[in-house]
């Protein structure tokens, strides 16, 4: 899909800082807190600016207390900023208009909407209503969805009957039914399995085909960031501090590549040396560093003079790339 020169999502400046009370401990910390209330200020959000265009899936890291979710709140009207200013599909959130709320949906992996007692299909009957969905086409979307997500019976049987799995596709079912145009995912594939995982990225991913739907989308899972989205965004203590591809932040982050042989004789160690750096040698199994501008000369030159029984080219683990990132904050 050609990008469009107007953002369907525009962050600018966006912050927001909580006033915590500062309470000491014990009882006499409570009774001093009674009689004179201190406050600090917390950012949890700082000046966080950037574009998303329709159509495309962008990722949102960050670890544990980044400000992933409280960007997504403000961007779906949730909380109000601090300061900065956020558009979402032309409205400013924070005034939760109708025909806004006809256009995006939140989905958060630790929070339900549909009813624990009721059947989901009830549920989603209920939710048809509220968005002045006819009858006979919420039947036609709801068929099309459960068929995309493999749902058969689950939507018959209460939600309590269910399985995780089968309550997180029952969620989304809910939170599409209105087919909006921009999806906040927050932690869709939290506690799954990892079928049910693969199933759930199936279904964005078809979702976006089919409907053309933005989709903004947080998870500690990398193998969701991997599978859907070619561009991330990473914030760390409030600040974001990337904006771009992840392929180009994979190779930034890791220069090299690693290359695992397998030899049908042990070798010496001083040899391997002259193909890149050595990473590990146990017995005839070895593992190499090698630099991606010189990675296929030094492959052929191995399989030439080594006596090679099995080789393996891959990146280095995205999640330790990405956890040591974090854990510096910065990308210099």
């Amino acid at each position: 899909m050609a990008p469009s020169t107007s953002p369907i999502i525009l962050a600018e400046g966006l912050s927001k800082t909580y006033r915590v009370a500062a309470k000491d401990p014990g009882l006499a910390g409570t009774l001093r807190h009674f009689v004179q209330r201190r406050y600090n200020d917390v950012a949890a959000v700082r000046d966080v600016s950037f574009q998303i265009q329709p159509g495309e899936m962008v990722g949102f890291l960050g670890p544990n207390g980044a400000g992933k979710t409280t960007t997504l709140k403000m961007l779906t009207g949730l909380i109000h900023p601090s300061a900065g200013k956020a558009l979402v599909a032309g409205y400013t959130p924070h005034r939760r208009q109708a025909n806004f709320l006809r256009r995006i949906t939140l989905v958060m992996g630790q929070k339900q909407q549909l009813l624990w007692d009721l059947p989901a299909l009830d549920s989603l009957r209920v939710n048809a209503a509220v968005y002045g969905i006819d009858d006979a086409e919420s039947h036609r979307r709801i068929h099309a969805l459960a068929e995309m997500l493999d749902m058969g019976n689950e939507l018959k049987r209460p939600l309590r009957k269910l399985s995780l799995g089968q309550r997180m596709k029952a969620e989304l079912l809910a939170a599409l039914l209105h087919r909006p145009e921009v999806l906040f995912l927050d932690e869709p594939t939290l506690g799954l399995d990892v079928n049910a995982q693969a199933r759930v990225r199936s279904f964005l991913a078809d979702y976006n085909q089919r409907f053309g739907a933005t989709v903004l989308l947080t998870s500690h899972y990398m193998a969701d960031i991997t599978a859907l989205c070619p561009r991330v965004l990473l914030i760390h203590e409030g600040r974001l501090f990337h904006d771009g591809s992840l392929e180009a932040l994979t190779q930034r982050l890791a220069p090299c590549r690693e290359v695992r042989l397998e030899l049908a004789e042990p070798w010496p160690l001083d040899s391997l040396r002259a193909y890149g750096e050595v990473e590990s040698c146990e017995g005839m199994v070895v593992r190499l560093l090698i630099r991606r501008d010189a990675l296929t000369a030094a492959v052929s030159q191995l399989l030439a003079d080594l006596p090679v029984r099995d080789l393996e080219v891959r990146d280095p683990p995205i999640e330790e790339l990405i956890g040591r990132l974090f854990v510096q904050g910065t990308l210099s």
